[in-house]
């Protein structure tokens, strides 16, 4: 057995015992988000979801989604509606250090669901399974899925598909409580996962809804998942994820002091430019300023400094008014 193929294997089993999870979310989750949410606790995290066939190919943007140098357990997220780029991309990820391949089936996005990937592949279980069958021949590492309760309240088909994919051999599911027509809208259906953990033995994540421990214990509780996953909550809070893996695991829980949330911060934003370079970071920083200075509860003066600001430095002094109380009464 590979490294890589241990790592991954050893951390699903880790996922059976209360742990926590950094959902995969277009537009955050790039390496240096996942670095931060893995040095605050995070039990495992997931990169962006990476379209299959433009990995495949080399293409620039789906490789800066799919890096993750650094990353303990290496997890890649892939999507894409046809088996041959679906295993081709997987092959590629395996060999650039994956230890875990993702397979999205559970993306609401129009412009996923509209090229039949994401959760659109809920409609047609038959060609689902060819795609999870492509992935899996491909690689040696463990492969996991990602889907919803179903395309609507009609077609809850996610019990089958978990058990096909079981049958299939994929290692470990994760189902969101809400179906395809409901986006993010209305509460999350933790009841409803309990039917997958009824239809499979792999190891099951619940996700949607999930903020704090409480929720997260609620979720596990009504759905008999073994861990959870935290999506939006995470934004503008990357030590989240590692507070509630250690609630989950009985395990004390020392906050980030205003002092390390606002080195975090700071490492982020230099983080982005290094990734991005200057210009482009600029622009994919401000989501994570406003989040950052959202949770602050800074004035909203502030925030609009951070965002609006393109120029490092300042951002830099300016992030040091985030988590200083004092500083905080200063500028509102």
């Amino acid at each position: 057995m590979s490294a890589d193929q241990h790592l991954g294997r050893r951390a699903l089993d880790g996922l059976r015992s209360g742990a926590a999870v950094l959902a995969p979310m277009s537009g955050v989750t790039d390496v240096c988000f996942r670095r931060l949410a893995e040095r605050f606790g995070a039990s495992l995290v997931v990169s962006e979801m990476v379209a299959s066939r433009a990995f495949a190919h080399g293409a620039a943007e789906a490789s800066l989604r799919a890096q993750g140098a650094d990353i303990a357990v290496h997890a890649v997220q892939l999507a894409g509606c046809e088996a041959y780029w679906l295993g081709e991309a997987a092959r590629v990820a395996a060999a650039h250090g994956a230890a875990l391949i993702d397979i999205n089936m559970g993306c609401p996005a129009k412009s996923v669901t509209g090229g039949l990937a994401g959760s659109a592949l809920m409609r047609d279980l038959d060609h689902a399974l060819r795609l999870i069958d492509a992935v899996v021949a491909a690689v040696t590492v463990p492969v996991t899925l990602k889907m919803r309760l179903g395309w609507d309240d009609q077609s809850r088909n996610a019990p089958e598909l978990a058990r096909r994919a079981e049958a299939a051999g994929v290692g470990l599911v994760t189902v969101h409580g809400r179906t395809r027509q409901q986006f993010y809208k209305g509460a999350a259906d933790w009841d409803a996962v309990a039917a997958v953990r009824a239809a499979t033995a792999l190891p099951l994540v619940v996700n949607g809804d999930i903020v704090d421990g409480a929720s997260a214990a609620a979720a596990r509780a009504a759905s008999g998942a073994d861990a959870v996953m935290v999506g939006r909550a995470a934004l503008g809070r990357p030590w989240l994820v590692g507070e509630i893996a250690a609630a989950q695991a009985g395990r004390a829980w020392q906050p980030p002091t205003p002092a390390q949330k606002t080195q975090a911060v700071c490492e982020h934003y230099e983080a982005i430019l290094d990734l991005y370079g200057r210009d482009t970071g600029v622009r994919h920083a401000r989501k994570h300023l406003s989040a950052y200075a959202a949770h602050a509860r800074a004035p909203e003066r502030l925030r609009q400094a951070l965002v609006a600001s393109a120029d490092p430095a300042e951002v830099l002094r300016l992030v040091q008014q985030l988590f200083d109380r004092t500083q905080l009464e200063l500028a509102a």
